[in-house]
């Protein structure tokens, strides 16, 4: 892995001291992370970045990851392009499982070919290689979804600006020019 592929909030828990009983973990950005963070989401700033992680085992050889991610971010309006300030909080719950697992195959298909899924249900196990799961990517990650793709200050709006009438939008007829012509 290269510096630049390293993510800007990374927090390690190795799975093989996580026991039964559930372990409380609790993360916060310093400063250096939640610039490259603002980097990455391509906002104005993050002023905090944190989560709260309950980290269990799950079934044999996987592990849960339960939890809240809250941050504070700064955004361009898209109207006026002043700052506009957001506050996200958003439950995180995620299973991981060793690579080559049997608890991280795809459903089988039908006769037909197709996979049943419920949209409603649990998601995929993510996969996991060695022997560490990183929770600030999941944090990180979880609070980028969050994100308002189109932030807008409080009472602002499109104008109707209208640049042309449907008249001028009109495209002339090929053969409009030949109207005029006339026959010698």
């Amino acid at each position: 892995m290269k510096k630049d592929d390293e993510p800007p909030f990374s927090y390690l828990v190795k799975v093989g001291h996580i026991s039964v009983n559930p372990v409380e973990v609790t993360l916060s950005a310093n400063d250096k992370e939640r610039a490259g963070l603002a980097e990455l989401w391509s906002v104005l700033e993050v002023n905090a970045l944190a989560a709260t992680f309950t980290v269990q085992r799950w079934k044999r050889d996987g592990v849960r990851l339960k939890g809240r991610v809250t941050a504070d971010i700064v955004q361009a309006c898209v109207v006026t392009l002043d700052p506009v300030e957001a506050h996200i909080d958003e439950p995180v719950e995620t299973v991981f499982v060793p690579e080559g697992s049997k608890l991280a195959r795809m459903p089988i298909a039908t006769e037909t070919g197709e996979m049943l899924l419920d949209p409603n249900g649990p998601d995929a196990p993510e996969i996991f290689t060695g022997d560490t799961i990183d929770a600030g990517a999941v944090a990180a990650e979880y609070a980028a979804l969050a994100i308002e793709p189109y932030p807008r200050k409080p009472d602002i709006a499109f104008s109707g600006h209208i640049e042309s009438s449907d008249k001028e939008d009109k495209k002339p007829s090929p053969f409009a020019v030949l109207k005029d012509w006339k026959k010698d």
